[in-house]
């Protein structure tokens, strides 16, 4: 079927984003779809235990979730451009990606630069507290560690 944010299925109805697909998946008898794992647990979705690369069938939870980035970081370049599904871990759901952010290395305002900085550092050592409470996988620590090494760099 291809890759990307959307693919040309042969059957079925598509929805716009996370919200427009669990709103189809909810309200259409015998549907399959993906969303984000927030989505399926807000809304009630049933889910499925995947087999990952490790031939381990895995649950979706913040758990394996974060599992899979942990598994990722031996092999992760500097740029953090690397996809997150089938990680060889048996803890890990196939099916995971990053949430993005994309910064400037070079600041061309200092003072705001300087205060991006403060953030993300912020988030790094306590915003990734709030993660789970909101449905989100924290970075495992080895990642952060790698992220934190990024921020210092930003200028």
């Amino acid at each position: 079927m291809g890759k990307g944010s959307s693919v040309k299925w042969p059957v079925g109805l598509g929805g716009k984003g996370n919200e427009g697909v669990a709103g189809q998946v909810k309200t259409t008898q015998y549907t399959i779809g993906y969303v984000e794992l927030a989505y399926a647990v807000e809304n009630k979705l049933p889910y499925a235990s995947l087999k990952n690369k490790s031939g381990v069938f895995v649950e979706p939870t913040i758990k394996s979730t974060s599992a899979a980035a942990a598994g990722a970081a031996k092999s992760m370049p500097a740029d953090f451009r690397i996809s997150l599904v089938n990680q060889p871990s048996k803890d890990s759901y196939p099916i995971v990606g990053f949430t993005w952010l994309l910064v400037y290395q070079d600041q061309k305002d200092k003072a705001k630069g300087k205060k991006l900085v403060e953030f993300l550092n912020w988030e790094l050592k306590h915003g990734q507290k709030m993660a789970e409470k909101i449905l989100y996988a924290p970075l495992p620590a080895n990642v952060a560690k790698m992220v934190e090494k990024t921020v210092k760099t930003i200028k």
